[in-house]
């Protein structure tokens, strides 16, 4: 058992008098008025949930977790098998991405976390208690690190949070239709529920506002895109839940027959609908994307801005953030003289003003299409770091899913080849996996799928209502870039756009190499260095000599392919 259910357990044994569920406020939007002792007791409350308050994680969610962290975890420089700080945060991020494509706030790969900083006050919305925080920076994890057990459990933990803190939104649309949770309710009073609780889980506003949509249900389907398909997708999800419940071996048979539900069960609903969410949202994703790459004639990933606000000027919702807010997401390539300002297709499908629902602990987004790539080659590696030849030889094997119609093949040319070479170069020979200068060589080979990366702290995951006002751009400006389209480049080869004139030569670790990247040449010139010695020892013996330089080359060989 690891050492973080042992500290778990031991919080369930101190709270056996208390209830084995997660407090129904916990993670409400206390703002810094919270207590700490009562923020620490929900805390515990929800650890005891994680285990079952005896130590019983649910078997299959721990299994099907194993499932996808395995292949991340394999690929992690370890220390005698454990990871260090920033890679649990990587994985754990990664993890929640590939699964329902939840953005946990705190996780984001923007941040600069550090061996001496875990970030636990941006971790969900700043309210990280100190119990979590001593058991996460214990002495015994900041000197040894983090085994894969310790990943599973962050992840359980951070799933029920999330999960625990829809039902304080879940409790506020019961008193606000006088229902009172003690009570069940028949099909019809879930229906109304939950038709509310969409309302204020997915728009982004004050309560006030909030409060406005769900007494005006015209403007509501004015503000909220495929209102009535969003509605129709809330009622399959009751009936999910009723189908899962009549097949449960021991479910409660007269709720069953009398088709009644309590709050427990809606708050399964909906915690169904956070997790699923992003598979239903994603056809929006797709469609967006492929209005882009309808706009990017030269495969280059990116679409001129003066087209982006063009397109942007004839749709009613999409297209339309400011020149000043993608710059701050990371949307926005401004390094070509030739092609002016551009939008990069992944990392404005990424970029946080696009996730459809944006609570204080999390986000949805739209699908990481770079994972699956990512995760392809990271199933065949099986290891932190891998050759050029054996990394180019999986890519020509791949393709990329352009559009729902079309796949597209890897950009490989001699110049991409190089790149990858000089990658290998800047570490010994090896390639890390989890590094800037890859995940840059990924883009600029999968263009439109895989986001470009920009060095630590440089953009920001701000939502539109936290950027602020001039989140959107005016008419004034789309009409004024939108006029700049022109067809002139229309007849240039791709090379000569300079289509790479991103590319920054500025490496940046996820996670610390060193034991890794213990440099081949390194052990090379060491090796021969030694053999000189002896050499000299034995220069009177010819040999000596010649069996020395023998073995000097096959040593070489065979130190160079332990790294591999």
């Amino acid at each position: 058992m690891s050492r973080v259910h042992v500290n778990l357990l031991a919080a369930c044994m101190v709270l056996l008098l208390v209830p084995c569920h997660g407090s129904s406020k916990f993670l409400s939007d206390h703002g810094n008025s919270v207590n700490a002792k009562a923020f620490r007791d929900e805390i515990m409350n929800a650890m005891g949930s994680v285990l079952g308050c005896g130590g019983h994680a649910d078997q299959k969610q721990i299994a099907s977790i194993h499932a996808v962290v395995k292949t991340m975890w394999h690929t992690m420089p370890k220390t005698d098998d454990r990871i260090d700080r920033r890679s649990l945060r990587y994985v754990v991020h990664r993890y929640f991405m590939q699964t329902s494509s939840l953005m946990v706030r705190g996780f984001e790969p923007s941040r600069s976390v550090n061996d001496s900083h875990w970030g636990a006050a941006d971790i969900l919305s700043q309210m990280v208690p100190a119990y979590v925080e001593s058991v996460l920076e214990s002495k015994h994890k900041a000197q040894n690190g983090f085994t894969m057990q310790d990943v599973v459990d962050m992840v359980i933990t951070l799933d029920q949070l999330i999960f625990d803190s829809e039902s304080s939104l879940l409790e506020d649309v019961y008193e606000n239709q006088e229902k009172t949770p003690e009570r069940t309710l028949s099909y019809q009073g879930v229906k109304q529920v939950l038709e509310e609780y969409l309302i204020k889980w997915m728009v982004d506003a004050d309560p006030e506002d909030q409060e406005m949509l769900v007494a005006n249900r015209t403007l509501t389907k004015e503000i909220l895109p495929h209102y009535q398909e969003l509605m129709n997708f809330g009622e399959g999800k009751i009936k999910a839940w009723d189908f899962a419940r009549q097949h449960q071996p021991n479910g409660r048979g007269n709720d069953v027959f009398a088709t009644r539900y309590s709050f427990e069960d809606v708050h399964q609903v909906v915690g169904g609908i956070t997790r699923s969410f992003q598979s239903y949202w994603q056809s929006e994703c797709d469609t967006m994307k492929g209005t882009l790459v309808d706009m990017d004639k030269y495969s280059t990933g990116r679409v001129p801005l003066s087209k982006f606000y063009g397109t942007g000027l004839d749709l009613d919702w999409r297209f339309g953030e400011s020149e000043a807010y993608l710059r701050e997401l990371g949307a926005l390539d401004e390094s070509s003289s030739w092609m002016g300002p551009q939008v990069i297709i992944p990392n404005y499908i990424q970029a946080t003003s696009n996730c459809i629902i944006a609570r204080p602990h999390y986000l949805v987004c739209c699908v990481n299409e770079c994972e699956s790539l990512l995760g392809e080659l990271e199933s065949s590696i099986k290891a932190p770091t891998a050759l050029p030849g054996t990394i180019l030889d999986l890519i020509r094997n791949m393709t990329s899913q352009t559009t729902l119609d079309h796949d597209e093949p890897p950009h490989l040319d001699k110049n991409m080849v190089s790149q990858l070479e000089q990658v290998a170069k800047n570490h010994g020979g090896m390639v890390p996996l989890h590094g800037r200068l890859f995940a840059q060589w990924l883009h600029f080979v999968f263009p439109r799928e895989c986001p470009f990366p920009h060095k630590m702290g440089s953009v920001s995951a701000a939502t539109p209502t936290e950027f602020g006002d001039h989140y959107i751009a005016t008419t004034e400006d789309m009409e004024k870039h939108a006029s700049n389209v022109t067809d002139v480049h229309l007849h240039i080869d791709k090379a000569e756009l300079h289509w790479m004139s991103q590319w920054s030569p500025d490496e940046e670790l996820v996670m610390d190499y060193q034991s890794e990247l213990q440099r081949p040449w390194q052990w090379r010139l060491l090796f021969l260095v030694g053999s000189l010695i002896l050499i000299g020892a034995g220069i009177g013996g010819g040999v000596l000599g010649k069996n020395i330089k023998k073995d000097t080359g096959m040593a070489s060989f065979s130190s160079h392919s332990h790294y591999v």
